[in-house]
């Protein structure tokens, strides 16, 4: 008995030790996004990365996955709600809840002005979604304001700026039925398929063009595009978030550190996100790509035949949560 005493002693003594030497030696989290190694996202990541790994005195230290590598972003949703991705950059899936489908609302927001109050961490709408998120295991950090979207195509269409005739054009839609209802409304047919794929979808003809990213996103595909329309459907927000379980595990001196990382990448990257929009379209130019530009009125009348046509049917879709956000 005594020696038994003696031996699980030095057994939580030894697990003891190897704890604390593991706990000094730091940890690493998987941090993914979307975007090519030295884009800009990328760098802000790293710069958020540098930060948080320099005020934990290099106990939380990070492996950084750009491009994709860490599967398709509603793929790594998943995976950082079971913990085998412990931080993410990027866009949001809705098919687990509906309401996810909140910010990507079509003219929600008009210009960067209105992105800013609507889209800012410690507004309505993004209370809302951090709710949302807790059940999927996520933590809702912040965000990471990319462009407001448009429309790449193959061809010219028959009355671009004309949502009421047929444009006879199949165009890739993301899997969110914001983009599958507007595209519609706007004269296309849509094709759901995730980003990771549209490019094969041009390349094959499959389909002729695409709504869901903007100039940025686009400047990668821009062998394949010929005209891109400057519609402005919606507002492209990242969610930067977290596996909920690693949150609640971290000393309150850590959370405050990443929270606050995290709002200041946020701000920053708000003040110059309008400025670099400008400049992708005139990348796009550069590329070859002629840029078609909407007036007000014209812009007024897509803008208000989405609202009347889609709005209805999204409210239906997410609840009463919807009417909390429009202006």
């Amino acid at each position: 008995m005594k020696r038994h005493l003696i031996t699980t002693i030095c057994l939580a003594i030894v697990i003891s030790v190897s704890t604390v030497n593991c706990y000094a030696d730091g940890i690493t989290w998987k941090i993914g996004h979307v975007r090519p190694e030295g884009s800009s996202v990328d760098i802000d990541v790293r710069e958020l990365t540098e930060e948080i790994s320099s005020k934990t005195s290099g106990q939380i230290k990070f492996d950084i996955y750009p491009a994709s590598k860490l599967g398709d972003y509603s793929v790594v949703q998943e995976r950082c709600s079971f913990g085998e991705v412990e931080m993410y950059i990027g866009p949001f899936g809705t098919s687990i809840d509906k309401r996810l489908a909140l910010p990507a609302v079509p003219y929600l927001v008009t210009d960067w002005k209105d992105a800013q109050k609507v889209f800012s961490s410690d507004s309505l709408l993004m209370k809302k979604m951090a709710t949302y998120l807790e059940p999927q295991n996520i933590k809702l950090l912040g965000g990471w304001p990319v462009y407001f979207g448009g429309i790449m195509l193959t061809d010219k269409p028959e009355a671009p700026k004309d949502p009421s005739v047929k444009k006879n054009m199949i165009i890739r839609v993301p899997p969110i039925n914001s983009f599958k209802l507007t595209a519609k409304v706007l004269g296309y047919t849509p094709y759901p398929i995730t980003w990771v794929y549209a490019r094969s979808g041009l390349e094959s003809g499959m389909v002729e063009g695409l709504i869901g990213g903007g100039a940025e996103g686009y400047l990668g595909l821009s062998k394949y595009g010929k005209y891109y329309l400057a519609i402005n459907d919606h507002f492209e927000h990242w969610l930067v978030y977290m596996n909920l379980d690693l949150w609640n595990s971290l000393s309150e001196q850590d959370q405050k550190i990443i929270s606050s990382a995290v709002k200041t990448m946020e701000r920053e990257r708000f003040q110059v996100a309008e400025k670099e929009e400008k400049q992708s379209l005139t990348k796009l130019e550069q590329a070859g790509i002629e840029v078609i530009r909407f007036g007000d009125q014209d812009m007024n009348k897509i803008r208000k035949a989405v609202i009347d046509r889609v709005w209805p049917q999204l409210e239906q879709e997410t609840g009463e949560d919807f009417s909390s956000f429009l202006k």
